[in-house]
């Protein structure tokens, strides 16, 4: 932007000068007669005035009478009904002896022009019927011939053929020509160098970005259909581009009334676009807006070819009143809206309003009063303001996106939080159900046993005559009770446990003749036992007293327990002969070693037997509370 801004100012200096020029040869002087030439320091001399007449001739009519017009002559408003081509007439007083090399600076000739110098033709510019293009923002440079300029008065004709005001439909189209500067030095050269650079090159630049960026919104609002106000925004760029056209691509307004016509429909589809975007900026979507602006888009070109091209300006006119007076009820709900929503986008669209009315204040001057350079100030204001609008509605979406896409991001964490929440609840579950299937299939097998084979074990010991068949099926009903309690049981305090230990041990210990010596912790505990773990324990110490009995020959028996690092630790040990049967090396084959060790490792624990012959058998048994809780 402020690259654009710099190379501006040599446009600027150029455009200002023959406007502060002027203005100041008619402060300090008297008004000029007619036909006179205003002559500056330096050489310069500028054609303020001139003899007007209205002709088709070849050469200036002589023989009518002409009148004189001040320059520059805008057919708006000195001729409004001209028709066809105005001659007109300057006498150039050149110095004497005519010096150096002289070019002539035409800054606005809106039309096709013929120019002629003492009766020899130098320019002509196009033909002097329909069609034509309004060249209305293209300056006009000539070379004057040495050989043509004589001393003293020269004349210059100027034949001057375009569109009165009534056939276009924009004031900046109508005929017109400006005053004449003739310089010897290079300042005509700079001055059309510079308007060729700032009027054609700026309104090339403005129009392209429009259509650029203009393009790239309707795409970004036809791929999300809730963001239409882009669509409906670049819409409104793409036609104000088009619009422009004519200032840098003239030849492309030759036919005239067929591009007056799309051009006047442009300025409908401008006003459909800018109502449409200003009523979805502010969210709402009127269905009055939806019929009626497409139908109006129709309504006007077809108006327009109704009434005729002599009237065309007049129709233009009447349907700008009614585009500007939907445009402004828009404004008005906009502002009205976005101040009781957004304050930030309020205060933003005030801003944008404002430049657009201040720039449309400035083409207007400038072309009444003459400015190009305020002219071209107020074509420039639009397409740089509703670019930065553009820019920032494309900066808004970034962000809406990038918000958008911080919140799916998060939204897919929770999303897998919650899945992880509803996978692990019903591994639970199902875990769940299946402890309650196994719970109940253990008291129906529980209930089987207890209540059939109990029965009949019971009935074998009350009715058997044979003692060693009552002891067997005492103890088959007694490691029946046991694996009963092991399926339906509940858990069974450590302490508890303990004392049934002992009771049993050191019973069965004395009845064998084993002096047992029972030593365990003095103080309280706690843990518990679930009654699975209580089973597989109970047959681990029931087996290893029976080896101790069977086995062993041991005259003494120690056990020790304890509760360390959240295992329960139970140590047993005899002083009898040991083990002797070695099996590859190793001591759990026979004697039920193996079945102990088998036990102890379902409870995630471990059972070791150290034991050498004449050094008596010492067995430590393992089991994590916690551990044996969770595999029972």
């Amino acid at each position: 932007m402020l690259i654009r801004l710099l190379s501006c100012l040599p446009l600027l200096w150029a455009l200002l000068g023959p406007a502060q020029a002027q203005v100041a040869i008619t402060a300090d002087s008297a008004p000029a007669p007619a036909n006179a030439a205003t002559a500056e320091a330096g050489g310069r001399i500028i054609l303020n005035t001139a003899m007007s007449v209205e002709s088709d001739e070849a050469s200036f009519p002589s023989h009518l009478v002409a009148r004189t017009v001040p320059l520059p002559d805008v057919w708006e408003l000195a001729r409004p009904d001209a028709q066809g081509p105005v001659w007109y007439r300057m006498n150039v007083p050149m110095p004497t002896p005519v010096a150096g090399s002289w070019s002539l600076w035409i800054e606005r000739a809106c039309g096709h022009m013929d120019l002629q110098l003492n009766g020899q033709s130098l320019l002509i510019t196009g033909p002097m019927k329909p069609p034509m293009a309004p060249l209305c923002n293209q300056g006009q440079l000539v070379q004057l011939p040495a050989a043509l300029l004589r001393e003293g008065p020269n004349t210059l004709d100027i034949k001057l053929a375009g569109r009165p005001l009534e056939t276009v439909g924009s004031a900046e189209r109508a005929a017109g020509l400006s005053a004449v500067l003739v310089d010897p030095s290079r300042r005509p050269h700079l001055l059309a160098d510079a308007q060729r650079l700032g009027m054609a090159g700026t309104a090339l630049a403005a129009s392209a970005g429009l259509l650029f960026l203009g393009a790239f919104l309707i795409t970004q609002g036809w791929q999300n259909r809730r963001e239409s106000h882009l669509a409906y925004f670049g819409v409104l760029l793409i036609s104000l581009g088009l619009i422009e056209s004519p200032r840098w691509l003239p030849e492309w307004s030759r036919n005239g009334t067929a591009i007056e016509l799309l051009l006047a429909g442009l300025w409908a589809l401008t006003t459909w676009a800018g109502v449409q975007f200003l009523l979805r900026h502010a969210g709402r979507k009127e269905r009055w807006a939806d019929w009626l602006l497409p139908l109006q888009c129709l309504a006007m070109p077809l108006s327009l070819a109704l009434i005729g091209p002599q009237h065309l300006n007049l129709g233009v006119r009447v349907w700008g009143a009614v585009f500007a007076l939907e445009l402004v009820v828009a404004v008005v709900m906009n502002l009205l809206w976005l101040r009781s929503g957004s304050a930030r986008s309020f205060w933003t669209m005030c801003v944008v309003l404002v430049l657009l009315l201040g720039g449309s204040l400035a083409t207007y001057v400038g072309l009444h009063a003459e400015l190009p350079w305020l002219l071209a100030a107020g074509h420039l204001m639009a397409p740089a303001v509703l670019g930065l609008l553009g820019l920032r509605l494309v900066q808004q979406r970034r962000r809406a996106l990038e918000s958008a896409e911080a919140s799916r991001l998060l939204l897919e964490q929770r999303v897998s939080e919650v899945k992880a929440d509803i996978e692990a609840n019903y591994r639970q579950l199902s875990e769940l159900r299946v402890t309650q299937v196994t719970d109940r299939e253990r008291k129906r097998i529980a209930a089987d046993l207890h209540d059939d084979l109990g029965a009949k074990l019971l009935t074998i010991v009350h009715t058997s005559e044979s003692e060693r068949i009552s002891t067997l099926a005492r103890e088959a009903l007694e490691e029946m009770r046991l694996s009963v309690r092991g399926l339906t049981g509940k858990p069974v305090r450590l302490e508890d446990a303990l004392g049934d230990w002992r009771a049993e041990v050191i019973s069965r210990l004395g009845q064998a003749s084993i002096e047992a010596v029972w030593n365990m912790p003095t103080d309280a505990l706690p843990q518990t036992l679930p009654a699975r773990a209580f089973v597989q324990t109970t047959r681990i110490i029931r087996e290893a007293v029976n080896n101790i009995i069977k086995h062993s020959g041991a005259s003494q028996c120690a056990v020790r327990c304890q509760v360390a690092e959240g295992d329960f630790q139970l140590v047993i040990q005899d002083n009898g002969k040991g083990i002797a049967e070695v099996v590859d090396g190793r001591l759990d084959r026979g004697h039920g070693l193996s079945s102990m060790k088998g036990r102890a490792k379902q409870l995630q624990g471990q059972c070791l037997v150290e034991s050498g012959p004449g050094y008596g058998t010492v067995i430590r048994l393992t089991v994590p509370l916690e551990t044996a809780a969770q595999t029972a």
